[in-house]
């Protein structure tokens, strides 16, 4: 875990900007947050430099590149030692259909965000790869039905 940043109303704003519109040139984000564009450029430098802002990308339409499928795997491991956590963590970078995982508490020891072409490639990826791995228990999906809410990770 990081340390804590503390921020001002302007970063609040400035990330909140940044968050709906990235690609928006510095003048822009000045006039939106309210400050001219010197101060406010030093600000999201401290903010990057600080690592409040990972980085920037973009968004793509999975549906428009024939990626249909949005699914859940809740991961089950057969011991939860140290050494498995990690390697199962370190296999799930590797694993093209995983696009995001998170280790949790619970039930599961791992919960994987995974999007795919369709229901046949999924179905490939969870038999072939997620439940041969040797770290793995259990395996329960779930299948999206349709997303409804779609922001950035922070509200403020």
């Amino acid at each position: 875990m990081g340390v804590r940043v503390e921020l001002d109303a302007i970063d609040l704003k400035i990330l909140r900007e940044l968050q709906a519109d990235g690609r928006m040139t510095n003048v822009e984000l000045a006039q939106r947050v309210g400050i001219s564009a010197p101060p406010c450029l030093r600000r999201v430098r401290k903010l990057e430099e600080g690592g409040v802002i990972r980085g920037y990308h973009a968004l793509l339409n999975a549906p428009t590149l024939g990626f249909d499928l949005v699914a859940f795997c809740m991961v089950g491991l057969r011991h939860q030692s140290e050494a498995e956590l990690k390697a199962f963590a370190a296999a799930t970078a590797k694993w093209r259909l995983v696009r995001q995982a998170w280790m949790v508490s619970g039930d599961s020891d791992f919960l994987l965000h995974c999007v795919s072409e369709n229901l046949t490639v999924f179905q490939d990826f969870v038999i072939e790869v997620l439940t041969a791995n040797e770290q793995v228990d259990t395996v329960r999906t779930m299948l999206t039905i349709r997303q409804v809410k779609d922001e950035g990770l922070i509200g403020f």
